[in-house]
């Protein structure tokens, strides 16, 4: 079979389990079939990411039944077929007086991704859902599909980097495709705080009807999504302007979704009338994606970037940068330019000469790892080589160990050494955290916390 004959036999099941197949699905044409993959080209330059987020299942399903084994596909937006389909289409409906929207509804959709302010990056489509985050998943997924209807505030929250903007602005994508009479607005909270400041402090005869555009521009949406509220820390009247906004679109039944890189009431100086507002609905937290999802994320960004490489490499990877995903991120794109500028295979070895993360670990020190352990616990590195055995001294001192090993990768023995323990001790103080992290989230976040302190040591 060509590829016309692959496609054309797929289309007629599409046709009967695509519900949007006239929109979407039947202006494709496909234009080869090579390396066991089809090409499709389209009129509209929405579609191959609407596509691809909706009916990609369904696509491959019907792919499969037609060639009669599984091949994968591209949509590229070509620009010459893009003028033919629409003098095609015009043609059509100049002869059946048929007012087909369906280019209207695409640029209607175009529109409001642009005024919503969304990254066309961060879709669900490409968020990659572990233990860390499967329920803050589930909990934006379920906002996206009946806004307003579920967890209305929803309030997501965790560390820099763990991927709470990816699943705020998946929501946005969602709706906009969706449920694309819904108005959505995605905003950082610095950026609503700077353009507050200057209506506020522009003069002029015309500054309350500045301040009313303002104000509306935010009120008068079905969905608010305010990415890093921690931002208002100590701002007073951007908080009083946020209050009003907030009551404004919950008691108008709009959906509000906020995120930050801690809990409402470890925002110092938040109100409790605005604190308590935002614990009205549901809050969820993102932990820092454990090795298994570190290994997943890691190959959805080499198929999205068309990367080859070994299952080695992203292990590698993944053991090395254990903090976030912009991190694992930051250290795959790395890798994957050196090898394309010197046109070199990715194998283990050109990853290590990189990234050259022995040579960072053999720089932080024992000391470093008790330092920081220390600081974050208020205590000293005396009292972890003491004989103390109160509590928090014992938990310092054991997740110390931990991160000791697990950072610097020395043996036991020598942690045991500048601790002054017991090798059997070290032995117990490792095996306990290690056991603990996989059910103790909070111990995670310190975890993590403590991580962060000595990379910046």
């Amino acid at each position: 079979m060509d590829e016309k004959e692959i496609w054309s036999k797929a289309k007629e099941e599409l046709a009967q389990t695509v519900p949007t197949y006239k929109m979407w699905i039947e202006p494709l044409e496909a234009v080869s079939f090579d390396g066991n993959i089809l090409t499709l080209i389209t009129a509209h330059a929405l579609a191959p990411q609407a596509i691809k987020s909706q009916h990609n299942t369904k696509i491959l399903e019907a792919l499969k039944h037609s060639a009669g084994q599984d091949i994968s596909y591209n949509i590229i937006f070509d620009e010459e077929f893009a003028e033919r389909y629409r003098r095609e289409k015009k043609k059509e409906l100049q002869k059946t007086k048929n007012t087909d929207n369906s280019d209207k509804m695409l640029d209607n959709l175009a529109q409001m991704q642009s005024s919503a302010n969304l990254n066309l990056k961060y879709k669900f489509s490409n968020f990659v859902v572990g233990e860390n985050n499967r329920f803050a998943h589930a909990a934006a997924l379920a906002v996206a599909q009946s806004p307003a209807k579920k967890y209305n505030p929803l309030f997501i929250y965790g560390a820099s980097g763990l991927g709470k903007t990816h699943l705020m602005q998946a929501i946005g994508h969602y709706i906009v495709f969706n449920k694309p009479k819904l108005k959505v607005k995605y905003i950082k909270t610095e950026e609503y705080y700077n353009e507050y400041i200057k209506n506020l402090q522009t003069g002029g005869n015309d500054k309350t009807n500045r301040m009313d555009k303002f104000r509306q521009k935010y009120r008068n949406v079905d969905v608010l999504l305010i990415d890093d509220i921690q931002f208002i820390e100590s701002k007073t009247r951007t908080m009083e302007e946020i209050f009003h906004t907030f009551d404004s679109l919950h008691n108008n039944n709009k959906q509000i979704v906020i995120t930050s890189d801690r809990l409402p009431k470890d925002i110092p100086t938040l109100p409790d009338r605005l604190r308590t507002r935002f614990e009205m609905g549901l809050m969820v937290d993102i932990m820092p994606p454990e090795f298994e999802t570190r290994v997943a994320i890691l190959k959805n960004l080499a198929q999205n970037a068309n990367v080859k490489t070994d299952q080695d490499v992203l292990e590698y990877i993944a053991e090395n940068f254990i903090n976030n995903v912009r991190e694992l991120e930051g250290a795959f794109n790395k890798v994957s330019a050196y090898a394309d500028i010197e046109k070199s295979d990715l194998t283990l070895a050109f990853a290590k000469r990189v990234l050259n993360c022995e040579s960072r670990k053999s720089e932080i020190s024992i000391e470093d790892v008790a330092k920081s352990a220390g600081e974050y616990f208020g205590v000293t590195v005396n009292d972890f080589k003491s004989s103390a055995r109160n509590q928090r001294v014992s938990s310092a001192r054991h997740i110390a160990v931990y991160l000791s090993r697990e950072i610097t990768g020395r043996s036991f023995e020598s942690i045991a050494e500048y601790f002054n323990k017991k090798h059997t001790t070290m032995l117990y103080s490792y095996d306990k955290i290690k056991n603990d992290l996989k059910v103790n989230k909070k111990l995670e976040n310190t975890v993590s916390e403590i991580k962060r302190m000595i990379n910046h040591v």
